[in-house]
């Protein structure tokens, strides 16, 4: 008894530091990843003091990118969220030739480079492009214009409602739809009173994903902006031209903006979380 006792003292010793290290070497390596680089462009931000910071956040260049990027986002997220309930309702829900095909489709982007998406629209709506002559003749410009950019962003960020409610609808399955359309109701009540409860944390945490993305793309928007100050630069290819100018201070205040972005949709997204274990567990 007393040599058992001892071999299990040993072994939840043993698992305590095991723990501890893994602890430790998560902490060290999130402190390298997060924190240096969020302590760095704080750093920088407000090297020079607050009003040169706010100063570089309203110049007209600064402003004109925030705008766009807000507007992209408010086009961008509506259309995904739509898009994403659609997808995940018939995916889940119902059976139909072509479900496998629909699937992959929707996680194409998360295998494509955004370089190449934004590359696509450019040998699609470019000047040389395969609907290049047909938008020209009628004074239609998508690439290097407000379209373009939207259409990029749309491209990239179209999983992230729907990858986010298909496990959910699946692993409700189907049978309280079914039992509400037994009793007489139709589609569109069955969804509202019945699917739409069911999944309305999911969908709110797809959203805030969704948007976080719309507002932080820059490769595809990159190739399809055509980078003019003003008008089609957003909040991260404002970033990248100020810096590319040495405007250091410009640089990383658009950079600590776009990071409180972040942080904001990470606190947001934890406290729906938490809201919703605790609607669960209720």
């Amino acid at each position: 008894m007393t040599q058992r006792k001892a071999s299990t003292a040993r072994a939840a010793s043993g698992s305590k530091l095991i723990r501890i290290v893994l602890i430790g070497l998560s902490l060290t390596f999130l402190a390298l990843i997060l924190v240096v680089p969020v302590v760095s462009v704080l750093g920088y931000a407000f090297s020079r003091g607050l009003g040169i910071y706010f100063e570089a956040l309203t110049a007209p260049d600064t402003l004109a990118a925030i705008r766009l990027t807000l507007l992209t986002a408010a086009i961008v997220v509506p259309l995904n969220t739509l898009f994403g309930v659609a997808a995940a309702w018939a995916i889940a829900k119902f059976d139909f030739r072509g479900k496998q095909i629909l699937i992959t489709l929707i996680d194409l982007p998360f295998s494509v480079s955004p370089v190449i998406a934004g590359l696509m629209f450019v040998l699609l709506f470019g000047a040389q492009g395969w609907f290049g002559p047909v938008l020209r003749d009628n004074d239609i410009q998508i690439v290097f214009a407000l379209p373009g950019i939207v259409l990029a962003t749309l491209l990239v960020t179209f999983p992230y409602v729907a990858r986010e409610l298909i496990p959910i609808m699946q692993l409700q399955g189907r049978e309280a739809e079914e039992a509400a359309v037994s009793l007489g109701a139709g589609g569109w009540t069955t969804f509202f009173r019945v699917t739409l409860p069911s999944i309305r944390w999911g969908l709110v945490y797809g959203v805030i994903l969704c948007n976080a993305r719309a507002m932080g793309e820059f490769g595809a928007v990159a190739v399809v902006s055509g980078h003019i100050r003003g008008l089609t630069t957003t909040m991260p290819l404002q970033a990248q031209v100020l810096y590319d100018e040495y405007d250091l201070v410009g640089a990383f205040a658009v950079a600590s903006l776009l990071m409180l972005l972040a942080l904001l949709t990470l606190v947001v997204k934890t406290v729906i979380e938490a809201f919703g274990a605790r609607r669960r567990r209720a």
